[in-house]
C-alpha cells in the first residue's frame, strides 16, 4: 500500500484512496453486521456514498436501521481496490438534507421511470430509505487485502428451475 492512501483527513475519517475509489463508484459491495456483502447501486455524493433501498428499489436488508457498514468497491481493472467501515446515517424525508440530497441522487438513477420530482416523492410516500454511507475508519487495501477469492457458494432462491435432461433426436447406438 502506498504511504500516501494511509494520509487520513479527520474531517471526514476518509482518504486519497476512498476518496478517489468512491468517485468512479457505481456499484458497491455493502455488508451490514457480518452478513454476507450485497452489490449495491450507489451515487457518489460529497465525500459518501448514497445507498436507495425499499419498495421498487434495490433490496438492502438490515442497511436502513444499521449505524455501521464494510464497504468494498473495486478498481477499473474489476477486482477490488479497497474496503472501509462506513457509518450509515438515514436521510430522512421532510428535512432539508433529504431536500437537497434525494433529488441528486434521484437525477443520477438510471432507468427511472419518470421525472426526478416524482420518483423522489415515491421514495418518500413508500418509505424508501436513502442512506449515506461516509468513511469512518481505516481502510485495507494492497496488500492488506485478503488474497484469496472469497467465493461463496450461491444463495438460495425461489427463483432456480430444476435443468431438465437434454432433448436428443436420435438413439445412440452402444456397440
Amino acid at each position: 500500500m502506498r504511504e500516501d492512501a494511509r494520509v487520513t483527513d479527520d474531517t471526514q475519517g476518509s482518504t486519497p484512496l476512498v476518496d478517489e475509489a468512491m468517485k468512479k463508484a457505481a456499484v458497491a459491495w455493502v455488508s451490514v453486521s457480518g452478513g454476507p456483502a450485497l452489490a449495491l447501486w450507489c451515487a457518489p455524493l460529497e465525500g459518501a456514498l448514497l445507498v436507495v433501498s425499499g419498495p421498487g428499489e434495490q433490496a438492502a436488508p438490515g442497511l436502513a436501521d444499521a449505524t455501521e457498514a464494510q464497504v468494498s468497491l473495486r478498481g477499473d481493472h474489476g477486482g477490488r481496490i479497497v474496503t472501509w467501515p462506513a457509518t450509515v446515517s438515514r436521510v430522512r424525508p421532510g428535512t432539508e438534507e433529504w431536500d437537497t440530497i434525494a433529488p441528486l441522487v434521484a437525477a443520477k438513477r438510471l432507468n427511472a421511470a419518470g421525472p426526478t420530482a416524482d420518483l423522489v416523492a415515491r421514495w418518500a410516500a413508500e418509505g424508501c430509505a436513502v442512506n449515506r454511507l461516509a468513511p469512518a475508519g481505516t481502510p485495507l487495501a494492497g496488500t492488506e487485502l485478503p488474497a484469496d477469492a472469497q467465493a461463496e457458494p450461491p444463495r438460495a432462491t425461489p427463483a432456480v428451475r430444476a435443468t431438465r435432461k437434454p432433448f436428443r433426436l436420435h438413439r445412440v447406438r452402444r456397440r
